[in-house]
């Protein structure tokens, strides 16, 4: 062999070692995150999210690649970007708070992994067959919004026990959400004394439409669904109830940190950490179908004295308990 020849085999072999080694190394899994809202809104959620990553080896930018999809009702784009996903074969697909959202992924894949957390029953939404055994290819948090607004009319009751006339506010585009609300607080309204009147709101104009509408009908206090596009126009609601003067409970303490009154509900940055948890879980290995779903454990009561002095709302004795929390 000519000495030019073997310069030649040489230097090949040179390139095609670092080629190899690159060809080898392992492919880092891409997890898309579907939330209502924006980067902004949403940091203390993400960072919830990030934290359960965390806790099981996993890394955004080291190990993984996460995908960050924020919407916006009325979920125009939903459909295009859930066929996107799918044909990419992301690894995880997360998603938390929208049922509709969940829904729409688990009518468009059976092999991708979902993990969501949902305030409605995810067994009555149809997202798994049983609470300890999903049994098929979703699983996640379940934080129970639904099921407690009985209890946020009673706390609300007790608040502002001279108010007859409750406005509950919903967004029909969660369908489930607004109409398990709907259903509970008229099972619960009687016995406290209370007249329902049902609001809708899906956008910031009807948001706006739905105040006028009570400060037209005189509504003595409000009741807001658990929902992502209202959570994201929390301080719209602030500046709108501030504005009315209406006493107002909402289902997550991110209303009472902003300025409204008093909140009752899961901890949801709890149930984000989870979801986060069980999507490494998946990556490395767990199968959704035998990752019982989790429930809240925790719930929390938080007023906002500010707001309630501005009101002239006077804690009545014993509606704070230890476990319980008021901002300043």
């Amino acid at each position: 062999m000519r000495r030019r020849d073997i310069i030649k085999v040489v230097a090949g072999s040179a390139i095609a070692w670092p080629l190899a080694a690159r060809a080898q190394q392992p492919t880092i899994p891409v997890v898309a995150f579907l939330r209502t809202g924006s980067a902004d809104t949403e940091s203390r959620n993400v960072a919830a999210f990030r934290i359960g990553l965390n806790e099981t080896g996993y890394v955004e930018g080291q190990n993984l690649t996460v995908e960050y999809h924020w919407l916006e009702s009325p979920y125009d784009r939903l459909p295009a970007l859930i066929a996107d996903l799918v044909r990419r074969q992301v690894a995880v697909i997360a998603t938390v708070g929208t049922p509709l959202v969940a829904l729409a992924v688990k009518a468009a894949t059976a092999t991708i992994p979902i993990v969501f957390g949902e305030g409605v029953d995810p067994v009555q939404l149809g997202l798994v067959a049983s609470l300890a055994h999903p049994g098929g290819n979703a699983t996640g948090t379940y934080f129970l919004a639904t099921e407690i607004t009985a209890k946020r009319l009673r706390l609300l009751n007790d608040m502002v026990p001279q108010a007859v006339r409750v406005a509950v506010l919903v967004n029909p585009v969660n369908t489930d959400t607004a109409k398990t609300t709907l259903r509970d607080a008229q099972e619960a309204a009687p016995a406290v004394g209370l007249k329902l009147q049902p609001l809708n709101a899906t956008t910031i104009g009807e948001l706006d439409s739905a105040f006028e509408t009570m400060r037209r009908e005189r509504a003595d206090a409000l009741i807001v669904a658990g929902d992502a596009f209202f959570l994201n126009r929390r301080t719209q609601f602030v500046t709108l109830t501030a504005r009315d003067r209406i006493p107002a409970t909402f289902p997550q303490r991110a209303f009472v940190e902003a300025g409204g009154l008093m909140s009752y509900g899961a901890d949801i940055m709890d149930s984000f950490r989870q979801v986060g948890v069980y999507t490494g879980k998946i990556l490395k290995g767990a199968k959704p179908a035998e990752l019982p779903v989790l429930q809240s454990t925790k719930f929390e009561f938080v007023l906002n004295r500010h707001t309630a002095r501005a009101l002239g709302i006077e804690m009545p004795p014993g509606v704070l308990s230890i476990a319980d929390e008021a901002i300043e």
